[in-house]
């Protein structure tokens, strides 16, 4: 949006079409214009937008523009098909339904520009839904957020497996986000998660979800925080995000749960790794997977220097201390006690309200994600920064521009362009 500013209006508000809702409350100042001739008093239906309220003001700034919608809003610009199919996700959803879930978290994956208009409404109601239930509840958060990660070969989905088969015979309802690596080809994923969890698949207690990446980092999809909303509202108390796991940057899950739980292998040759502030600093637990057979001796050398880096590194909470504990989802040696070492993380959470700070501060992150994400997608569909993009290609290839002179360049055409397009250097 400050991109488009200091254009003329008329393209501003044109930029609002491809947002995810068609109805604004617009405020405007006196000698604000739209440019090009439309006043601030001219209809905007010629734009394709549905003013719901509009007034002028007296005094003030010039273009100045406020933007207030609510659900009511949103449910307006649909029609009474979408409005149908909408009503029955959400009803289907919140009963439970596994289909209506299932459908819901691919209408949010969606990149169609229309279908994210509707998972946008179909969220909104479902975090109406899920507020109310939380202030029947006291406030408390109705589900424990959980995230998992490790390299490759720690025994991420062996664990999840045993571990869900545990939460559902002790009466929980499971929901399982396995984020899976992309193909380069076809951007889908190889959904190999789920094929490893064959047994934890055919409980009915258990929801069990594989997402491709595509292409976005931190081990993580681009919807894990509206898949995670949706499962919540389908009544599912613990929530497992499983990340792809192929290094220490994928700890972008650790600003979308409540804790970050770390699966390392014994003898995987990367004792050192813990002392160095990667992923290790941002995990409240550390589990040593596979401790079992002739693996245990290494498992507990590797828990003792994890247990020794630990005390490097700065405290993230002032409640809680991060954990070390050995695990084997063979024998089930561990498992147990690392449930209540993490039912003990969400109570001392919980009653230091630190907890909550951290889902507030959850929200802001997840808000600014998504509007980096759309900033991105404005700047690279915006007319002059498309007409620039073949040319500056081109002469980064030929090497008569360097890669930052080129971004400089539209950065500074798409600022400065008003009525006119300056050309390539």
């Amino acid at each position: 949006m400050p991109m488009l500013l200091p254009h003329p209006h008329q393209h501003f508000l044109k930029g609002l079409l491809r947002a995810p809702f068609r109805c604004y409350h617009f405020i405007f100042h006196s000698r604000t214009h739209l440019g090009s001739g439309i006043s601030s008093a001219r209809p905007f239906n010629s734009l394709g937008l549905h003013c719901s309220k509009w007034m002028l003001l007296s005094d003030g700034l010039k273009r100045k523009l406020c933007v207030q919608t609510t659900l009511k809003d949103h449910t307006e610009g649909l029609c009474d098909k979408e409005q149908r199919f909408v009503d029955k996700l959400y009803t289907g959803l919140i009963q439970g339904q596994r289909a209506c879930l299932a459908e819901a978290i691919t209408l949010v994956e969606s990149t169609h520009s229309r279908k994210k208009e509707l998972a946008q409404v179909l969220l909104q109601k479902v975090l109406l839904y899920h507020r109310k239930q939380e202030q029947s509840n006291e406030g408390k958060p109705l589900a424990f957020r959980v995230g998992l990660s490790g390299p490759p070969g720690a025994g991420k989905s062996t664990f999840i497996e045993y571990f869900g088969k545990m939460l559902t015979e002790r009466g929980h309802k499971l929901s399982v986000l396995a984020v899976d690596p992309s193909s380069c080809t076809s951007g889908g994923s190889l959904l190999g998660d789920k094929t490893r969890m064959t047994e934890l698949s055919r409980d009915m207690n258990a929801y069990i979800r594989p997402s491709p990446t595509r292409g976005t980092l931190g081990g993580v999809t681009r919807t894990t925080n509206e898949a995670i909303l949706l499962c919540e509202g389908a009544g599912y108390d613990i929530i497992l995000i499983e990340t792809v796991g192929v290094g220490q940057s994928e700890f972008a899950v650790a600003d979308m749960v409540d804790m970050f739980v770390l699966l390392l292998p014994p003898a995987g040759g990367d004792e050192l790794q813990g002392i160095k502030r990667g992923i290790i600093e941002m995990a409240d637990l550390v589990a040593i997977t596979k401790s079992d057979g002739d693996l245990i001796v290494p498992a507990r050398r590797i828990q003792a220097e994890y247990v020794s880096a630990l005390k490097l590194l700065r405290k993230r909470s002032e409640v809680w201390k991060p954990k070390v504990i050995r695990i084997s989802a063979r024998s089930g040696e561990g498992i147990s006690e690392m449930w209540d070492k993490m039912k003990d993380f969400q109570d001392v959470m919980l009653a230091s309200g630190e907890l909550t700070a951290k889902r507030r501060k959850q929200q802001k992150v997840w808000m600014w994600n998504l509007i980096q994400e759309s900033v991105l997608e404005h700047f690279r569909t915006h007319p002059t920064v498309r007409e620039q993009i073949p040319l500056l290609e081109h002469k980064v290839l030929t090497g008569a521009l360097s890669p930052g002179l080129a971004a400089d360049f539209l950065l500074k055409d798409l600022t400065v362009v008003n009525h006119s397009h300056p050309t390539v250097p």
